[in-house]
C-alpha cells in the first residue's frame, strides 16, 4: 500500500510540469505582443506629423496599454512558474527583479487585478478621447457599458484586496 501512497504523490508531484507548456505559451504571447507595439509604434512614428494631437495621444495610450499587458505576462509567467512548477535559478544575477521569488498566489492575483484595472482605465480614457462633439445613442451606450465594467473591475480589486488584508491578519493555527 506504502509503494501504491509513493507513486500516486510521485506522479500528482512531477504533473506540475504540465503546466510549463503554458508558460512557454505566455512568452509566445509576448513576442505576438512586441510585434504589434513594434507595428503601432512604426504606424505612429509614419503619421505623426498629419495625426492630429487627439491621435497621437490615443496611440502612446495603446503603447501604454500593450506594455502593461507585457509586464503582467511577464509577471504571471516568473510568478506562475515559481509557485507552481518550479524556483528559476538566476539568484545572483544582477538583472534579477527584486520581487521575483517573493510574490505568492495571493499577491499575484492583486497584481493581476491592479493590472487589469490599469489596463480598462487606459482603453476608457482612448474611448473618452476619442468622443466626437455629437455622440449618437449607440456610441452613448458602448461608453455607459464601458464605465459599468471598468468599474466592476475597480469593485473586484477592492474586495480582492480586502479579502487579503482579512487573510493577512488572521491568525495562523
Amino acid at each position: 500500500m506504502d509503494k501504491i501512497e509513493h507513486f500516486l504523490e510521485s506522479t500528482i508531484f512531477r504533473s506540475r510540469w504540465l503546466l510549463a507548456p503554458f508558460y512557454l505559451g505566455l512568452i509566445f504571447s509576448v513576442i505576438l505582443l512586441f510585434i504589434k507595439f513594434t507595428q503601432e509604434l512604426w504606424h505612429m512614428s509614419t503619421h505623426v506629423l498629419t495625426a492630429s494631437e487627439g491621435e497621437v495621444i490615443v496611440g502612446i495610450l495603446a503603447l501604454v496599454d500593450m506594455s502593461l499587458v507585457g509586464s503582467l505576462l511577464l509577471m504571471i509567467i516568473f510568478s506562475g512558474y515559481e509557485i507552481f512548477v518550479s524556483k528559476i535559478d538566476v539568484t545572483n544575477h544582477q538583472d534579477r527583479p527584486d520581487w521575483m521569488g517573493k510574490v505568492d498566489f495571493s499577491g499575484l492575483k492583486l497584481k493581476v487585478i491592479g493590472a487589469i484595472v490599469a489596463i480598462s482605465a487606459i482603453d476608457l480614457l482612448k474611448s473618452f478621447m476619442n468622443i466626437p462633439k455629437m455622440v449618437t445613442p449607440d456610441q452613448e451606450s458602448v461608453l455607459m457599458w464601458k464605465v459599468i465594467i471598468h468599474m466592476a473591475f475597480v469593485f473586484s480589486g477592492l474586495i480582492f484586496a480586502y479579502m487579503d488584508k482579512v487573510a493577512g491578519d488572521t491568525v495562523k493555527h
